[in-house]
């Protein structure tokens, strides 16, 4: 194996977490959410040549992966469902689930009927990233980034209820 290859490997090994995040806050189902894994393993490898280290590789791979996931829901033409019940195999996995697994779940859901500048924001901070991180990151100025980091929590907070939840 090449030194680069192995590198990728390393790389994707490392930050994995990232590309699960993002296929749980973009798909609802499994087997979708494993099609997007693929497809952003694939774009990332395709744009390994262009990470120059610039930044952190973490960042540069959120940034793809990102990009990866609005354009694979455009392409596949699938839409996020808006209801506010559970998908069906989350309501029929919740017997088996322990509460943890539950409110993980209900938490990806409402995060799946934010916008995406929305999502970005609550990735970046379920990453740790700092506002000013993130606003440089998105391209928006610091102060607008916690705004929008709090309405989009009392969104989550508010979807989360409608599905039953309480807290």
């Amino acid at each position: 194996m090449q030194h680069r290859e192995r590198e990728f490997l390393t790389l994707i090994e490392i930050h994995k977490g990232i590309i699960h995040k993002m296929t749980r806050m973009y798909m609802d189902y499994r087997e979708d959410q494993q099609d997007l894994f693929q497809e952003i393993i694939c774009q990332l490898w395709n744009s390994f040549d262009s990470f120059k280290g610039n930044s952190k590789f973490s960042t540069w791979m959120y940034r793809v992966a990102l990009n990866t996931a609005i354009v694979f829901l455009k392409k596949e033409k699938r839409k996020l469902d808006t209801s506010p019940e559970l998908p069906e195999n989350m309501a029929g996995e919740q017997d088996h689930s322990t509460e943890k697994e539950i409110q993980l779940k209900l938490f990806y859901h409402a995060v799946q009927q934010l916008d995406n500048i929305e999502k970005a924001i609550i990735f970046y901070h379920l990453e740790n990233y700092s506002h000013r991180e993130i606003g440089d990151n998105l391209g928006i100025m610091e102060g607008n980034v916690r705004v929008k980091l709090n309405r989009a929590k009392t969104k989550i907070k508010e979807l989360i209820k409608k599905q039953g939840y309480e807290f």
